[in-house]
């Protein structure tokens, strides 16, 4: 018995240890994917771009370089959840047809300048699916359903973590035809993400990052929230200056809840802190998928 209790102590201690290293590896692995994804997206200075809020006041509102709007053909807008105010400020400024994409709430927002808008019950994917009954289909096909092929585009995509895929996927004549793309991304630590910006920043400069505040969480450095806004503006348009450090919020930010302050840039924090704080999130989450939190 005392024997059976010896090697029981000793694999339980070898299954504990091996445990910790797995967490070890997972933690600096993510770490770095954070990092890099962080640096990718570190906002460039773009001399021409004049910006400007179009859409909410608070979640739901964007930048935009307004001056850079001017020969923009078609506005599409990902994401509607019954509302679209993005849209509609900016088919108001362009008198341009708009297109609106939802699968998840099929209201069809109203504009309240009369405008050619167009709602669809459909998402944007990277492959044409049916999923859970709802239609997906790419960025490629929904232009050439609504004759935008080669057509110059100002677009919006907030779709819950599609947005990653739908644009990696997107063939080059689509990306090329984006004058500006404002997404709001979710999740920071799939590697898979920094293709996809890689592949995006062939088109664009990053101009503009903002955070979203509903999600702000320890355990993400050097990101505060796994959910951030980016304005991406197209290099044929953009005249760049790198000597001028563009990171930081803009005087027309607001918070996305406005009953909570923003969080812009992650608290600063010992290492044993980023830690502790990995720690606890991923632990929460592994409550999360077993369904005890």
């Amino acid at each position: 018995m005392r024997r059976f209790a010896k090697r029981a102590a000793i694999l339980g201690a070898v299954l504990l240890v091996l445990a910790i290293v797995a967490a070890a590896a997972q933690y600096w692995r993510m770490r770095q994917v954070r990092e890099a994804l962080y640096d990718a997206f570190t906002p460039v200075t773009i001399t021409n771009c004049e910006f400007e809020r179009f859409g909410d006041s608070n979640d739901g509102g964007y930048l935009l370089c307004a001056n850079l709007l001017d020969q923009v053909q078609a506005a599409y807008s990902y994401g509607i959840d019954g509302r679209d105010e993005w849209g509609c400020d900016v088919v108001a400024r362009l008198t341009v047809p708009l297109h609106q994409y939802d699968c998840f709430n099929t209201e069809a927002p109203r504009c309240a300048t009369p405008a050619d808008v167009q709602f669809h019950v459909a998402c944007v994917g990277p492959e044409r699916a049916m999923i859970d009954g709802r239609p997906f289909d790419t960025m490629a096909n929904h232009l050439e359903q609504n004759a935008h092929a080669g057509t110059r585009l100002v677009v919006k995509m907030d779709v819950e973590g599609s947005e990653w895929r739908s644009l990696a996927t997107a063939p080059d004549h689509v990306l090329g035809a984006i004058d500006q793309l404002v997404v709001e991304f979710h999740d920071v630590e799939d590697p898979r993400f920094l293709e996809t910006i890689t592949r995006l920043k062939e088109f664009f400069h990053v101009a503009h990052v903002h955070i979203n505040n509903y999600e702000c969480r320890p355990g993400l450095d050097p990101f505060p929230s796994p959910v951030f806004e980016a304005l991406l503006v197209n290099v044929r348009i953009a005249v760049t200056d790198p000597s001028v450090d563009a990171r930081g919020p803009s005087p027309l930010d607001a918070p996305n809840n406005p009953r909570t302050a923003d969080c812009q840039s992650a608290t600063a924090q010992s290492e044993l802190q980023r830690i502790g704080g990995w720690i606890f999130r991923y632990w929460q989450g592994l409550l999360i998928r077993a369904g005890l939190d």
